[in-house]
């Protein structure tokens, strides 16, 4: 039964139907007035009507829509088949013979906004905003007006080379890094390969791989340089650091924390929410979702923070509004001035999580226990990035080899 519905990013009608076993969403910009609603209805009765006698044509009623043009190219396919079925038997040539102009593939606009729509459904709000402003900044300038199916791999080359002359946040950086320009050219990849199963064509994007992203080191903090930011930090956000060095938060997660996720009972922290660009949205990944343990420094510290921010918001680290803090403002204001105070080096407040699994893994906990505190679906990660800052607690790093080796060579000589 087809229905209509409200596109609720843009207040405007469209219609959704199944044909042919499958669901299909067509946009329209119609507002959501009583008399539009009607209108669409009667369409959708009609529609439903044509299906069940076997006279419905998808591109009659929708011929711009991306699945109108599709359905007219496979008619067109099927209608130029049969001519030349018609010419073999009977001898004459297709010359004269009159067919339809194959229609085009939608404007990577018009598909792209299709896409969009069928996709941001499984999609977290600050996500869909990040894609919508890809396809607003960089891939409508440049295939806005193109016909999605004659989009080619040197022009997404060239897109792609571009980007990196684009200024990046850094007004000292010469342009985008190969991270970045991998993020933007991942939802462009998802389009075109969309568009190339739909419509039939060879995807542009066969072929090319991301850049190379150099690998990035993490720089932790000793615990002596903890502690005298812990000493020095303004009184208002000593508990946020105390917490934000001892527990290995995500900076959306402890910025996100709310009371009813912290059980003093059992001293854990229930990561189950995030904030992202003011939003509150779920966490990174499923594996995010985890209890923390507190330690008796971060027990105290949220205990002190409870007496100062729980009768004014939900949120446990808050500005004078009860919402929640801007960390961008925070690393601005407190943080780098901070550093700089106590002539540390330059370092993103990412670094408070980096510090936490290296002084756990100093102190000698399992890297089972540490994986799980951090979000970590494994243990690989662990070993992969912070394995250097493990100190020789079992001398396990080559020396016990090298006795070994001088005891023997001892006997022998002996």
């Amino acid at each position: 039964m087809a229905s209509v519905r409200v596109n609720p990013s843009t207040s405007k009608l469209f219609l959704d139907f199944r044909y042919q076993s499958k669901r299909y969403l067509e946009y329209t910009q119609l507002g959501n007035t009583k008399r539009n609603v009607a209108r669409l209805e009667k369409l959708g009765e009609k529609i439903e009507m044509e299906i069940q006698s076997g006279t419905f044509c998808y591109y009659e009623h929708f011929p711009e829509s991306a699945s109108g043009k599709r359905f007219a190219a496979e008619a067109l396919q099927q209608q130029t088949s049969q001519l030349v079925t018609a010419a073999l038997i009977t001898g004459r040539p297709l010359i004269g013979q009159q067919t339809s102009r194959l229609p085009a593939t939608p404007t990577f606009m018009d598909f792209a906004e299709e896409w969009l729509q069928e996709s941001k459904v499984g999609w977290g709000e600050s996500h869909t905003k990040n894609v919508q402003n890809m396809i607003k900044k960089h891939y409508l300038p440049c295939f806005g007006e193109k016909e999605v199916g004659c989009i080619t791999r040197a022009e997404v080359l060239k897109f792609r080379s571009d980007l990196t002359k684009v200024p990046g946040r850094n007004k000292n950086s010469e342009g985008l890094s190969a991270n970045r320009i991998n993020k933007i050219m991942n939802p462009l990849k998802q389009i075109l390969d969309e568009a190339a199963d739909r419509f039939e064509f060879t995807t542009p994007f066969a072929r090319i791989k991301p850049l190379k992203v150099p690998k990035s080191d993490v720089q932790p903090f000793t615990l002596g340089e903890v502690l005298r930011i812990i000493d020095t930090v303004r009184e208002d956000y000593k508990n946020y650091y105390i917490v934000r060095f001892f527990t290995g938060m995500r900076t959306g997660e402890i910025d996100g924390l709310q009371w009813k996720y912290v059980d003093f009972e059992r001293r854990q922290i229930l990561v189950r929410e995030t904030v992202v660009a003011g939003e509150v949205e779920y966490t990174k990944t499923d594996s995010s979702q985890r209890a923390i343990q507190m330690s008796e420094q971060v027990y105290q510290a949220l205990k002190r923070q409870y007496k100062a921010t729980s009768l004014v918001s939900k949120f446990v680290f808050c500005n004078l509004k009860g919402l929640p803090l801007d960390h961008n403002n925070v690393t601005k204001r407190i943080w780098y001035p901070l550093l700089a105070r106590l002539k540390l080096e330059k370092r993103r407040p990412y670094q408070s999580r980096h510090t936490a699994a290296t002084l756990w893994l100093a102190a000698g906990e399992a890297p089972e226990w540490i994986a799980m505190q951090m979000g970590h679906s494994n243990t690989e990660m662990l070993f992969k990035v912070y394995s250097r800052f493990v100190p020789n607690l079992t001398r396990r790093d080559g020396s016990a080899f090298e006795r070994l080796l001088e005891q023997k060579l001892e006997e022998l000589e002996g």
